[in-house]
């Protein structure tokens, strides 16, 4: 923004009370202008096959806890997770052992888990700061199998899309086909789910018709050609670019126009397949498979649409219309993405191939500010006495009989993490048309008390739609006075004495 000349705003502050309040407004929407483009948001995005491997205790490297800007969202798509009989079955009724890593270690961070999905072996993880959660909407998943005659599903895809700020995003992990013989036969799976994932969505039902697609996972493309000698003495030697014109995602792009849309970083770290176990050592078995760059990770910004021909009699006009406004909300509201990182991760060595690291900067004009409703809890909370929780819808919403407030501590992991929760209508005092009163019984807060914030879920559109600031529940008078309370006695829990 060019800088406003001093002498310029020395006339206007002599003119008339009006033009100060108009150059006011100009500047506040110039402000406002300037801070919904400026705040760049930061994507950390996992893709690893992990081999039927149980995670591994720590992931502080793996997610770069440790660097000083931490990322808005988190995105993970694990492989070949272990799927057996006992353990799938488990896991449907609790959380895996790699979904309870990630939202133990994010949580205390301050991450929730928007949304995931499983298929076999396929797991997707999305996890968004707090602050982010009442603004993404539109929250939908699922999957498509190309194993065994398009029934099995140890190959396939699954996929989460959502809107962010009212960006459409899609993000797709897939493991396709194995072996070298079979790049064609990947392209075709990809064309494939590509095809058979949709959405119940007017502005987005395919996956390609999303703002902006992340395509990831163990997508098993491989280096043709060189021999095993010439292609270790490129790793051995940090002379990767040597291999990069046998790679054969890099060679299906030039003969595929759809795999052009998409961009990818430089391939500039190590083959990421196939490792000996426990150790970083290219497979030394009798097979000893040619390294390769299996694991990738690649984005596609949606192309702009061509401008509609006055003589053009055969384009459908409702595509016409669609595609219009398509452009018109692309010029209005931009989008630009960065990649900041792209890297494979050599610490981990419980599989046979090693993770896949990329970090993104999203840069966005917010097509909303404000979340759909604002709560707060009315005075003191505690166990001895009934609540109130206030909220206000700030913009028209479907609101519906299945809509609740949810309690939740400070730190929960993720929607279904909630302490306690009420029907909005069910227990609903309308106030009036800007502030309604809900009721929350004393007998479902938490007797110890804590930090908690409230969360208002919509039920029509699947997510949340309003979180509260942080406010302290108080441990019970009554419960303490009973003996029902541990308190904490040189560093143990007791039961206070009555």
């Amino acid at each position: 923004m060019g800088r406003v000349r001093s002498d310029s705003l020395a006339s206007d502050t002599s003119q008339s009370t009006g033009n100060k309040q108009v150059l006011r407004q100009r500047l506040n929407q110039l402000i406002t202008c300037v801070d919904d483009l400026d705040p760049k948001d930061r994507l950390h995005m996992v893709t690893w096959n992990v081999a039927t491997a149980d995670p591994p205790e720590d992931v502080t490297s793996l997610l770069h806890l440790n660097s000083p800007k931490s990322p808005d969202l988190y995105v993970i798509g694990l492989q070949e997770v272990y799927s057996g009989p006992l353990r799938f079955m488990s896991d449907m009724a609790f959380d895996d052992p790699w979904s309870h890593l990630f939202m133990s270690t994010l949580a205390p961070l301050g991450y929730i888990k928007v949304s995931s999905i499983r298929m076999q072996g396929l797991l997707l993880l999305f996890f968004s700061k707090v602050d982010h959660v009442p603004f993404i909407r539109d929250i939908q998943a699922t999957y498509t199998r190309t194993g065994i005659f398009h029934y099995w599903g140890n190959k396939g895809g699954v996929s989460i899309r959502l809107s962010f700020y009212g960006h459409m995003l899609c993000f797709l992990n897939c493991h396709l086909a194995a072996h070298m013989k079979y790049a064609t036969e990947r392209v075709d799976e990809f064309e494939y789910i590509l095809d058979m994932q949709t959405f119940d969505s007017r502005k987005a039902p395919g996956i390609l018709d999303h703002r902006l697609i992340f395509w990831f996972g163990d997508l098993n493309f491989r280096i043709e050609d060189h021999g095993m000698h010439f292609v270790r003495s490129c790793i051995n030697n940090t002379t990767y670019n040597l291999l990069w014109s046998k790679d054969q995602l890099t060679m299906m792009k030039k003969k595929e126009p759809l795999l052009q849309e998409f961009e990818e970083g430089a391939l500039d770290f190590q083959p990421t397949y196939k490792f000996d176990l426990n150790s970083d050592t290219y497979d030394s078995s009798g097979k000893k498979r040619k390294p390769a760059w299996t694991d990738r990770i690649l984005w596609r910004m949606r192309p702009r649409t061509s401008p509609r021909k006055e003589d053009d009699e055969d384009e459908d006009p409702e595509l016409a219309e669609k595609n219009a406004k398509q452009q018109e909300e692309d010029e209005e509201y931009p989008l630009k993405i960065c990649q900041d990182m792209y890297t494979s991760n050599m610490e981990y060595s419980i599989s046979d191939h090693k993770p896949v690291v990329g970090t993104f900067t999203l840069e966005l004009r917010k097509m909303y500010t404000s979340p759909l409703v604002r709560l707060q809890p009315e005075g003191d909370w505690s166990a001895d006495i009934d609540a109130m929780v206030l909220y206000s819808p700030l913009q028209p919403f479907p609101s519906s009989t299945w809509d609740w407030i949810g309690l939740y501590k400070v730190g929960f992991t993720s929607m279904s993490d909630y302490i306690t929760y009420t029907w909005v209508k069910d227990d609903e005092v309308s106030l009036n048309d800007e502030l309604i009163q809900v009721y929350v019984s004393k007998e479902e807060i938490p007797v110890l008390g804590g930090e908690c914030v409230l969360c208002y879920y919509s039920s029509t559109l699947e997510c949340i739609i309003g979180i509260s600031e942080p406010f302290k529940v108080h441990e019970s008078k009554v419960a303490i006075e009973e003996g029902l309370v541990p308190a904490k006695i040189n560093g143990l829990d007791k039961t206070t004495a009555t």
